[in-house]
């Protein structure tokens, strides 16, 4: 940011301030519920579409791919735009793909759409992380952030809410249509609170890098997705895939630090506590959307739960974020490295309980889970970006804040195509492992206790075995897809002990 850029920021009157902040709020909040509304009415499109489950889930994993790789060009969009144009920019066009979404009459259009809404929503949130950090005074930086995520904190509470309640009222498309007015308030603030800082700061677009890192992210993506499905590297399409993804990474590197216009600056990477973030943000992504994606399709597919009362066990994540922001700034204040390590502690521990979960969990159970992981996320979340940017360059909050954006959609999706991968083949293994016991030489069907329910004999009795046998199957592949959850949280927790500014001041 150019001087002249930052005396313009520095000269917001507070209440314009402040109008910026609810701007800010409302827009994550709207976000929020875009990605947390849609996988409460998975099944429905799954049926309404005739897709399998693997490919409802493509409406999920395409939005946040749409997001990653659009997010790094944020801090160059916002110096070539100003703060004001790319924000009411974006919100239209994200306002017009979510009518889309909502119009869609098969699965291609709809994953265009969603394709589409992700990447006019993707400068949404890093863009007013941004705004925020570069606004707010240093000393305000935890406050600005705690009262930003109650916004960010309520997408997760009322999306699977009002997901599940208009979903099963007036269909899955209401879903996506009723984020429009919400898009249309965000763009009415935005035009009164923004103003064109940062417009024309802007250098030379890193052309080769953006498209080197656009093909790194999706490569991973397709290998991930589709690996699987074509029995991975015995598939020219994998190989070349996985090829792909490797030169594009290595070029991306190359051109980062030689290149006279790097998509990046190079400097940005030098800061320690802000690289370490990196790495950490790409976990939490991991950590951010894998319970709200998979306990809807366990709740619905497995325990038959409608989809009002699926959201509203889930809406326990958001409200355990909010539950959170009543102590988070306390506690960084106090010490941010030990908030951060409590939060990833927490979310480990969520994680262990989910993996021992078994198909007769009780509502409570669903719910104290989806508590603690919502808390401890959003105990983490705040330390963790307080001590990502507190020795950043001002002028590179943006920038920053769309590359640490950028890192956690990208482990988000691609976390959710692993999961949504262990889950199928862990699923497919365990069928093929219990069947075999499903047999006339079983000796367990001599049991009379056993022999009155099933038997081996009777074909509505083999049929409400397979039955069985699918459910459980699949129960055990959530529970393989929550152990790998777990074991994201500890690499997590393991970055959070190598930041350098323990006791930040804030």
């Amino acid at each position: 940011m150019t001087p002249q850029a930052l005396q313009e920021d520095k000269s917001i009157v507070p209440a314009r301030r402040w109008l910026l902040l609810i701007n800010v709020q409302i827009v994550t909040l709207m976000y929020g519920m875009a990605i947390t509304s849609a996988t409460i009415v998975l099944p429905h499109i799954q049926g309404a579409l005739s897709v399998n489950q693997d490919q409802a889930a493509w409406t999920m994993t395409l939005f946040l791919v749409g997001s990653a790789v659009t997010m790094p060009i944020t801090g160059w969009l916002a110096g070539r735009l100003g703060w004001r144009r790319l924000m009411v920019g974006t919100l239209i066009g994200f306002t017009l793909s979510s009518i889309a979404c909502g119009m869609a009459t098969n699965l291609e259009t709809l994953l265009v759409a969603r394709t589409a809404q992700g990447i006019f929503g993707a400068p949404l949130m890093p863009l007013g992380q941004g705004m925020l950090l570069a606004t707010f005074p240093k000393r305000l930086h935890a406050v600005a952030l705690m009262l930003w995520g109650i916004g960010g904190t309520m997408g997760p509470v009322l999306g699977p809410i009002l997901g599940g309640v208009v979903g099963e009222a007036l269909g899955w498309r209401w879903t996506f249509l009723f984020l429009v007015p919400i898009a249309v308030l965000s763009i009415i603030i935005a035009v009164f609170a923004l103003g064109n800082q940062q417009r024309g700061t802007s250098g030379k677009f890193g052309w080769m890098g953006f498209l080197s890192l656009a093909v790194a992210i999706g490569s991973a993506q397709l290998l991930l997705d589709r690996g699987h499905r074509l029995d991975w590297f015995d598939s020219f399409e994998i190989s070349a895939e996985l090829f792909m993804c490797l030169i594009a990474v290595l070029f991306f590197i190359y051109n980062t630090m030689y290149s006279k216009n790097p998509l990046f600056e190079r400097n940005i990477f030098g800061d320690w506590n802000f690289t370490v973030g990196l790495f950490t943000m790409l976990l939490m992504g991991a950590l951010s959307f894998t319970p709200i994606t998979l306990f809807p399709m366990l709740l619905q597919d497995l325990r038959g739960y409608p989809d009002a009362t699926a959201g509203l066990l889930l809406s326990a994540r958001g409200f355990g974020n909010l539950a959170s922001f009543f102590i988070v700034v306390q506690f960084t204040k106090f010490n941010a490295k030990m908030a951060l390590i409590t939060g990833m502690a927490l979310q480990i521990w969520a994680g262990w309980a989910m993996s021992n979960l078994n198909i007769n969990m009780t509502e409570f159970d669903v719910l104290w889970t989806n508590f603690v992981q919502g808390f401890g996320f959003g105990l983490a979340y705040t330390p963790m970006t307080v001590l990502a940017f507190a020795t950043l360059s001002s002028r590179l909050t943006v920038q920053g804040s769309a590359l640490f954006n950028m890192m956690r959609n990208f482990g988000s999706s691609l976390f959710l195509s692993l999961s949504i991968l262990i889950l199928l083949r862990s699923s497919a293994e365990n069928y093929a492992g219990l069947s075999q016991i499903v047999n006339p030489m079983n000796q367990a069907f001599n049991d009379p206790q056993i022999s009155q329910h099933w038997n081996a004999t009777s074909i509505e009795s083999l049929a409400k075995i397979s039955e069985e046998i699918t459910i459980q199957s699949f129960m055990g592949g959530y529970l393989n897809a929550f152990q790998l959850y777990t074991w994201v949280g500890v690499a997590a927790l393991i970055l959070s002990v190598i930041y350098r500014s323990n006791h930040t001041k804030i």
